[in-house]
């Protein structure tokens, strides 16, 4: 109970009793002065969030994390009674929300502004919502509050690690030559021109050949081995292992723009070690010109991204990134016998898993008959907190010739994805022509 409703309830008690005792005048104006009281404070509150609204506008609609998200907040005041306090409350999941403020003295048709700034330190989506206004007597004996829902959705990316250069498998077609075989895509391996049909995008005209023929002619492609980068990222319920986390300060909103300059740091978690991990690997690939596409799965679904060359591309890979949590039902061989035959020869592909059993034997296996060349980032189980160790699963994978790419929990993801291409080509085997049988 509140100190004004205290104040108050003594003043109608002792009024009222000291009435009925002995009927002093003072007794009666004590009682009636809470009852004043009490009925003021009742007015006050029922018009104190008449004609208040919020607006709230963000900058953008994505962002990553470690990045300060910035939220303009506007208080307006429609009406002309001036509104003694207001208690702005910022209801979004988002962790460590800005935005919260106490608002005294907003008069009549006024506005009070103010800027809210967030450290982002969780990937997902967030609703920039919804917001509590509060207000009541300056007695503190009511209070009124009115929910505005939520004024839009903010996309919080996955942490992006810089990546100098990371291990692109060749093909198995000799030399690397292009398959004879026609791309609806543009590749960098022309096939020649054809006639124009209805339906194919200007894009893809010939002018030179066009002004020769006097009709329009369109370039032809071919399917590039080496064009293709797949990443299969396990999302299985029973595979990613996670430590615990000790509760930490939030940062405070006043420190923000000091909180910029500190290192983000991912959650002892493999699940998001390995989102980390592949937004960053495919932003490098994108870069680097190369088609990219994802496979992974939801809780009751099955997600594909085709491969593209595209910055758009990279957007859509990282927004399925962001969503993603460990609660599939599908094993990550499952997701390689559902897509590997949609895979043209040569792909690379790039398993990224903390499984600890012989199952990623399986999916390596069948990626290897169809002349697909696998490399596994394998997430050390037991240094995120699991039982089993994977480390013999490893060297099984070696013993196959499969790269892979061993990440540790606190380890520098980005000095860990880059040194690995350094490592292995150190120790590649190069594929040869088998050599022909006797029996030819």
């Amino acid at each position: 109970m509140t100190p004004g409703r205290i104040f108050v309830l003594l003043l109608l008690a002792v009024g009222g009793i000291g009435t009925l005792v002995n009927g002093a005048i003072y007794y009666v104006r004590l009682f009636y002065l809470g009852g004043l009281l009490l009925i003021a404070a009742w007015l006050v509150t029922v018009t104190s969030l008449r004609g208040v609204t919020v607006e709230r506008r963000a900058r953008t609609s994505r962002a990553g994390v470690g990045d300060i998200f910035e939220e303009h907040f506007e208080i307006i005041n429609n009406s002309r009674i001036t509104k003694l306090w207001l208690e702005v409350v910022n209801e979004t999941k988002m962790p460590n929300a800005g935005g919260s403020r106490i608002i005294t003295l907003l008069r009549g048709r006024q506005r009070r502004s103010y800027t809210a700034r967030t450290w982002l330190t969780s990937r997902g989506g967030f609703t920039l919502g919804p917001t509590t206004l509060t207000s009541g007597d300056p007695f503190g004996i009511f209070r009124v509050s009115k929910k505005i829902p939520p004024a839009g959705r903010l996309v919080v990316f996955p942490m992006l690690y810089p990546v100098r250069e990371f291990l692109s498998p060749p093909g198995l077609l000799p030399g690397g030559k292009a398959i004879r075989r026609k791309s609806i895509d543009i590749t960098p391996h022309a096939a020649g021109v054809r006639e124009y049909v209805p339906g194919d995008p200007l894009k893809r005209i010939h002018w030179t050949s066009t002004a020769r023929r006097g009709r329009l002619m369109v370039k032809e492609f071919e399917q590039d081995p080496q064009a293709e980068v797949w990443f299969f990222l396990d999302t299985h319920k029973s595979v990613h292992v996670a430590k615990a986390v000790e509760g930490g300060e939030a940062p405070a909103v006043e420190d923000v723009f000091f909180i910029r300059r500190r290192k983000v740091k991912l959650p002892p978690s493999t699940l998001e070690y390995a989102v980390s991990i592949t937004a960053s690997l495919a932003h490098y690939f994108i870069e680097q010109r190369r088609a990219v596409g994802l496979v992974t799965a939801s809780e009751h679904a099955f997600e594909v991204i085709p491969a593209e060359r595209s910055e758009r591309q990279e957007g859509k890979i990282l927004e399925a990134l962001a969503f993603l949590q460990g609660e599939s039902a599908l094993t990550l061989h499952s997701l390689v016998s559902a897509q590997i035959g949609q895979m043209p020869q040569g792909s690379s592909a790039i398993l990224v898993t903390p499984m600890a059993w012989d199952e990623l034997l399986l999916a390596v296996d069948s990626l290897q008959r169809r002349s697909l060349r696998p490399v596994v980032v394998l997430l050390m189980a037991q240094s995120f907190g699991g039982r089993q160790s994977n480390e013999d699963l490893a060297r099984a994978l070696m013993e196959r010739n499969v790269p892979v790419c061993p990440v540790y929990c606190e380890a520098d993801l980005s000095e860990a994805l880059s040194s690995f291409t350094a490592n292995t080509f150190s120790q590649e085997v190069s594929w040869r022509q088998p050599a022909l049988s006797h029996l030819t």
